[in-house]
């Protein structure tokens, strides 16, 4: 395998670069990027940057060494997986042995056909353009309950803005669990932000011009700025006619990040398939960077590569908390063990047991290494035995 093109200047795609190289690679690796801009990180975009806190040139991931050809601005249009070569708008192919998948997802979108003025947040360039329009003080509807909406909602109230949430459900509940979601919407309640349940979804109004959301029940929220965080789309329209990806879904691998013979994915355009035969997503960027790792090796050693055994890690910064998640996501309903701190303090570690078992951890405001958070949501056997 000599040459290895990557698309998607994602963290994932990154990311995949670098473990190229770390696996032994030594043949040439082009990574292409549809956006102007040099590889970026994702989650400040929400936080820091749209805050005004840092410039959108802090969130640039550390450069990929000379020997990795990395082309901004290069857009592509389809894959020819009978002549290994990707093809870029204009008619450009670009030829491969070895391909890395890592094109990410975009934004949902909720406006109809010619309304305009939704905003998304996604890209540098989203948060560029929300940031632009949170200076002129609006008031802003949140269409969206889940990580990247709430923390936009927190961002809106550290600049002093009237903000409003909207949701099918209560915020982060499928996400944190229960408790771990009551005390969110508690801050965020205690922070000023209104909390508006619509189980039956919600509609931008404005014929032309979007000025607020409709619920279910029938009511308006006017607003000036409405941002909608309702989840992604996988970027897989590119692979249209390559037999690899199922209309508009995301591109199923296996545990070692295969697609077909000489192609892997990594990162937000992906689902894994597991041991039992069940598909599911994780798209955060811990999960991006295990994914790409997996899929590198796999690339140069196929069946000699480890599969992917996941470690599950999240991490959130909204309303004063800062919350980090390791294992699988609370089950609704499940009630966590406090070991160290208090929820009513708003500091605390929280473990969860099913079956006799640990499954997943939390902190809360705590200063806590990762490492030893995931051994609190998943011990090691050597380790629980020692215990024992």
């Amino acid at each position: 395998m000599k040459r290895i093109v990557i698309v998607g200047a994602s963290l994932a795609g990154v990311t995949a670069a670098d473990a190229l190289r770390m696996q032994g690679h030594e043949g040439p690796i082009t990574l292409l990027g549809e956006e102007p801009h040099a590889p970026y990180a994702r989650p400040p975009l929400s936080k820091a940057v749209l805050a005004g806190r840092e410039p959108p040139e802090a969130v640039m991931l550390p450069p990929l060494g000379d020997d990795v050809e990395v082309r901004v601005g290069a857009r592509v249009a389809g894959l020819r997986l009978e002549r290994r070569a990707v093809v870029l708008d204009g008619g450009e192919q670009v030829p491969f042995d070895g391909l890395v998948v890592a094109t990410g997802a975009r934004a949902r979108s909720l406006a109809r056909p010619g309304q305009r003025g939704e905003h998304l947040l996604r890209t540098l360039d989203d948060a560029r353009a929300l940031r632009d329009r949170l200076e002129g003080r609006p008031r802003v509807v949140v269409v969206g309950a889940g990580f990247l909406g709430m923390e936009v909602a927190s961002t809106c109230r550290t600049l002093g803005l009237d903000v409003t949430v909207v949701d099918r459900e209560p915020p982060l509940v499928r996400l944190l669990g229960d408790a771990l979601a009551r005390l969110v919407t508690a801050a965020a309640v205690d922070n000023g932000v209104r909390i508006e349940i619509s189980r039956a979804g919600a509609t931008l109004v404005g014929r032309d011009e979007i000025r607020g959301v409709e619920l279910a029940d029938g009511r308006v929220l006017d607003a000036d700025l409405v941002v909608s965080a309702v989840g992604d789309l996988p970027n897989v329209e590119w692979l249209s006619g390559s037999g690899l990806a199922a209309a508009g879904g995301p591109l199923v691998v296996d545990r070692r990040c295969r697609v077909a013979p000489g192609v892997v994915a990594a990162g937000d355009v992906i689902a894994m398939r597991a041991d039992d035969g069940t598909v599911g997503r994780t798209p955060h960027w811990a999960s991006a960077v295990e994914q790409s790792h997996v899929a590198a090796a796999a690339l140069l050693h196929g069946e000699a590569a480890a599969p992917l055994t996941p470690s599950p890690y999240f991490w959130t910064e909204q309303f004063g908390l800062e919350i980090k998640l390791c294992g699988r996501p609370p089950a609704a309903g499940s009630r966590p063990q406090v070991t160290d701190g208090s929820l009513a303090e708003r500091r605390a570690v929280l473990q969860w047991i099913d079956d006799g078992r640990p499954v997943a951890a939390a902190s809360v405001n705590h200063r806590m290494p990762v490492g030893k958070l995931k051994r609190l949501a998943a011990p090691a056997p050597a380790a629980t035995a020692a215990i024992a």
